[in-house]
């Protein structure tokens, strides 16, 4: 299996963000120079080809276009402005702000091509804090040779730094093409300090005879190399920034999370950003508590509180109870209202404990006043005791998990961090292995756990489960002793709690894609917490510490083990593009934390709140006025007017208070796509303005972030509703899965191309800015007098870069070169000559005319086709668990329960439950899909109505938002999907089967009236 890469917007804009700030840069070939060969030349011959030295080219521009260049970026992205060029080790130091999990390092990658192609810069050194950071980056570029091959058609030649191999560096000196020293400062840190006693030292600041007499230093720092930190705040020692210096940086890029000295930034996407963007996981908290109850030593967990329609609630509580033969063991049992422990335990240190109240959120109360909530422990303090329930429920998180996701092809893994090898695995005198207390531990829970998951209607997964033993499905990644080749804990780092075991993170990332497979039986992953940097495979969905309560770890460093969006058996990402509104119903983190909710959450919350980066904290007119957005390829900066206008919009729609922060409403409008439609004057940069207001910090949104292990209704089964005549009816008209064919004629695509073209086509002729200035006659190394002239830049196209004109609208359009050539042959003289103002700008522009053509004849023609596939029953109550937050309880529903995501669509369900109208309905599930050429779309409801007591009429209801947003805010993708979508209900299908989109039931019934 391959990880399968593509081209997302988000990662795009901060490349082209880093490529930016240098606009006016001529493109040039690399610097050639003469190498020093040192004590070579006189060793054998030399030949001239052999002296030749490539470095980057120096910058051209002075700091005043920089900067601007830079305060442009800022303005356009809601960017705090920078005042003047930050100082730093370089002349420009530039910080990317991203979060984990979102790909800093494919950004980072794919920033050198861009550099590269568009500057002529070739000489790159990416520094790193750890080993576990240094082979993920080596392991990256490996996985993303080809995925770059295919977009640059060529390859990065690239090396890990190693004092023992110094004529890695003559390589790196005189290749002219992409290179890249990958460094670490443990290999390389203690170096960094000039007359340092370290080995490195000594190696890298001095002249080796077995490299030609010549200082390593130096070889490297003649070729001007852009240096990118990765992870930059945990570099920031004296000595290893000056070491830094020394390697003569063009300019530094620092990539990271978490800044903690702030330079020039020109792209931000912080964790907030992330979440609500979805790309990355959502965060899932199990808290637990170990208490101690007075007067008594029983011991009690609340595992779960099951909900049902046909009974009362009941609870499950693991208590110690009395066997026959006299003995005390502990047993999982369900109680109800009124039910006593103390009889049921046969034990009397349960006197008292009858229960009196059985709350669906998530607590039990006793006569005795003693209250006991889910995920508390109480009379026994034992460690272990807490780390057995851990195990128990990251076991039921994984196969909850796992059963949903297996249907998919994902496969579902744990990861279990523990701080002693020898709680896992140790060896007898002998040498033989023993298993540990983690590992019986986990076994018997894995037995006992997985015999409760066999379901009649779910052979599949059954089969899965049946194929491999406790023993197979767990395994340990930890620092194995070369010696012994036995397991051990390893060295550890006192600064920063990690390990340098090479051999470790070595195993973890060979084994990476393999973990993958629903072959390799391992599901369950043990590892030691050292090596937790080493951990970042995209299907880690429950993460557990099993550690003392004492440690320090920051939160954040705990989650960020598995904030990827996972992938499929193919390595196919699943992210929002793909899976839609269900991307985060899919992508859940669950940590089960050894502390209680509140407490994890609000430690996590305050970490998270300290590196988000600086915002807006109230919606004013000074805000808006001045900031720049982007109108398709145009840039638009917002005037006073227009800023009062929007403020006007929000007001008067309830989503900014008095003091002018966000309210709940604009929140809960977000959420369910209800958004009030801005007024008519403000349509044309409505994108960019919605982009302004959710830049607007609320810290209410940090609440959304982490959600809590909450009480589930464990069955949500098909009632008799679903064997009504009327639903039965009805689901035959709709239960069909179709496929699609498309066709368009060339010759009209061409013509349609060329047309727009003409008609649209704009491109800017690239401009520099020249300031002169005269040295002062007595301040030297001042100059004064300065004056700046602005000129057009022409001849672009006569620069070192060669445009394959063709090729590249041909690739970024699907279209072939043929195709193409037609285009650009019948447009306007002056609209291909525009061409040499700006090639980038010119070749970007007319492929998204042509797609856009070219999007819009598909959904023209698209015809759909019945197949014989159905869809089974099932997919009403796949899910075996919902939030009890979320269930509505239905009277005409084909299931007892609605889950709904919004206010909006629980008052949809109510009005079609009261309304005489409506005979019976189903809230459809988002694997209810109909196929479009822009990705699969899901509907909301199915609907049998009932007229004059006779007529049945089916609808499809779409209610994603209101009618004016919908029309007004849906761009692209979705709006495509809808459009094909009322192609197969209104006009393809049968007449029995309407598609509309609604707002509320009163719009629903004025779609009745029409039909009737």
């Amino acid at each position: 299996m391959k990880f399968k890469f593509k081209i997302q917007q988000y990662q795009t804009d901060a490349v082209e963000n880093t490529v930016a700030v240098f606009r006016g840069q001529p493109t040039h070939t690399l610097s050639t120079y003469r190498r020093d060969l040192g004590t070579y030349q006189n060793q054998r011959i030399i030949y001239k080809e052999e002296e030749a030295g490539y470095g980057n080219h120096r910058l051209e521009l002075d700091k005043q276009t920089i900067l601007r260049n830079i305060r442009s970026i800022q303005n356009l992205y809601d960017i705090a402005p920078s005042e003047t060029l930050a100082k730093g080790v370089a002349p420009v130091n530039l910080d990317i702000e991203m979060e984990t999990g979102t790909g800093k390092t494919y950004v980072y990658i794919k920033t050198m091509f861009e550099l590269n192609k568009q500057y002529g810069w070739s000489k790159f050194i990416v520094v790193v804090p750890s080993i576990a950071i240094r082979e993920g980056v080596a392991k990256s570029f490996t996985m993303l040779e080809e995925h770059f091959m295919e977009l640059y058609a060529k390859k990065a030649r690239w090396f890990v730094y190693d004092s023992s191999n110094l004529q890695q560096l003559d390589s790196f000196s005189s290749d002219s093409g992409l290179c890249v020293m990958i460094i670490n400062t443990q290999a390389f840190a203690a170096s960094m300090k000039e007359g340092g006693r370290s080995k490195e030292s000594r190696i890298i600041y001095s002249k080796r005879d077995e490299f030609g007499s010549r200082r390593p230093i130096d070889v490297i720092a003649v070729n001007n190399p852009i240096v990118i930190m990765d992870e930059p705040q945990k570099m920031e020692g004296d000595a290893t920034q000056a070491g830094i210096k020394r390697f003569n940086p063009l300019f530094v890029l620092n990539y990271s999370a978490t800044h903690k000295t702030k330079h020039d930034t020109v792209y931000a996407l912080d964790a907030l950003d992330a979440y609500r963007q979805q790309l990355v996981k959502r965060i899932h908290v199990k808290g637990f508590e170990l208490k101690n109850l007075r007067g008594t030593s029983g011991y009690m967990y609340l595992d779960s509180i099951e909900l049902s329609p046909k009974r009362p609630p009941m609870a499950r509580i693991e208590i110690e109870t009395k066997t026959a033969s006299g003995t005390i063991v502990r047993k999982t049992k369900t109680f109800g209202t009124g039910d006593s422990l103390r009889e049921e335990s046969g034990l009397a240190e349960y006197e008292g404990f009858t229960l009196s109240e059985i709350n669906a959120k998530g607590y039990v109360t006793f006569l005795n006043g003693v209250t006991l909530r889910r995920g508390e422990v109480t009379g026994d303090t034992n460690e272990l005791t807490m780390q057995r329930v851990q195990i128990r429920e990251t076991i039921k998180s994984h196969f909850e998990k796992e059963r949903q996701l297996f249907k998919r092809g994902i496969k579902c893994l744990s990861l279990f961090f523990i701080d002693e090898v020898a709680k896992y695995k140790s060896y007898d005198e002998e040498g033989n292995e023993v298993k540990g207390v983690f590992q019986k531990i986990f076994e018997e829970e894995y037995a006992r756990l997985v015999s409760e998951e066999f379901h009649i209607w779910d052979e599949d997964y059954n089969e899965y489960l049946r194929r491999f033993v406790p023993q197979e499905v767990h395994r340990g990644y930890f620092s194995i002793d070369k010696k012994t080749n036995r397991v051990i804990d390893g060295k550890v780092e006192k600064k920063t709690g990690l390990s340098d075991d090479i051999s470790a993170y070595d195993l973890i990332l060979k084994n990476k894609e393999r973990l993958l497979s629903f072959d390799e039986p391992t599901r369950f992953i043990f590892s030691h917490s050292a090596l937790r940097e080493g951990w970042d495979n995209p299907n880690v969905f429950q993460i557990c510490t099993l550690r003392h309560s004492n440690s320090t770890t920051a939160k954040r460093q705990e989650v960020g083990r598995g904030l990827r969006l996972c992938v499929d058996k193919n390595g196919v990402r699943m992210d929002k593009e793909l899976l839609g509104d269900d991307v985060h119903e899919i992508n859940k983190l669950t940590v089960i934390a050894n502390e209680s909710y509140a407490d994890f959450t609000s430690a996590l919350q305050k970490e998270t709140r300290e590196v988000l980066r600086e915002r807006a904290a109230k919606a004013t007119v000074a805000y808006f006025t001045g900031k720049q957005i982007k109108i398709g390829e145009e840039l638009h900066t917002i005037d006073e007017l227009e800023a009062s206008r929007i403020i006007i919009y929000l007001e008067d729609n309830g989503y900014i208070d008095e003091d002018k922060h966000i309210t709940p409403e604009y929140r809960e409008a977000i959420a369910s796509g209800n958004v009030a439609p801005l007024p008519p004057k403000l349509q044309p940069i409505a994108e960019g303005v919605t982009r302004l207001i959710n830049s607007i910090f609320d810290p209410k949104a940090l609440d959304d972030m982490v959600v809590e292990e909450k009480t589930t209704i464990r069955e949500n089964q098909l009632n008799e509703n679903f064997g009504r005549e009327e639903f039965q009816a009805l689901w035959k008209e709709i239960n069909h899965q179709y496929v699609y064919t498309v066709s368009y004629d060339s010759e009209e695509l061409i013509e349609n191309a060329i047309l727009h073209i003409n008609a649209e086509l704009d491109v800017k002729q690239l401009r520099y800015i020249m300031v002169e200035g005269t040295q002062d006659e007595k301040q030297v190394t001042e100059f004064g007098d300065t004056q700046s002239q602005s000129h057009l830049l022409t001849d672009v196209c006569t620069s070192t870069v060669r445009y394959d004109l063709v090729g590249d609208i041909a690739k970024g359009a699907n279209l072939t070169r043929r195709t193409v050539v037609k285009i650009l042959q019948g447009i306007k003289e002056s609209k291909l000559y525009l061409f040499k103002n700006n090639p980038e700008e010119f070749i970007r522009k007319v492929i998204s005319i042509i797609k856009e053509q070219k999007s819009t004849m598909i959904v023209e023609t698209i015809h759909y086709n019945m197949t014989e596939g159905k869809y089974d029953s099932n997919i009403f109550t796949v899910k075996s668990k919902m939030d009890f937050d979320k269930a509505y309880e239905a009277k005409k529903h084909i299931t007892d329960y609605v889950f709904s995501d919004s206010k909006g669509e629980r008052q949809f369900a109510h009005d079609l439950d009261e309304a005489k109208e409506v005979v019976v309905y189903a809230k459809l599930p988002r694997t209810f899909q109909i196929p479009t050429p822009v990705g699969n779309y899901a509907p909301d409801w199915a609907i049998a109505m009932e007229v004059d007591g006779i007529k049945h009429i089916f609808f499809i209801a779409e209610t994603k938002g209101s009618m004016g947003s919908m029309e007004m805010e849906i761009r692209g993708i979705e709006k495509a999907k809808i459009e094909c979508a009322e192609k197969l209900y209104n006009s393809i299908s049968t007449a029995k089967v309407k598609y509309h989109k609604v707002t509320s039931y009163s719009d629903l019934l004025d779609e009745m009236g029409k039909e009737c």
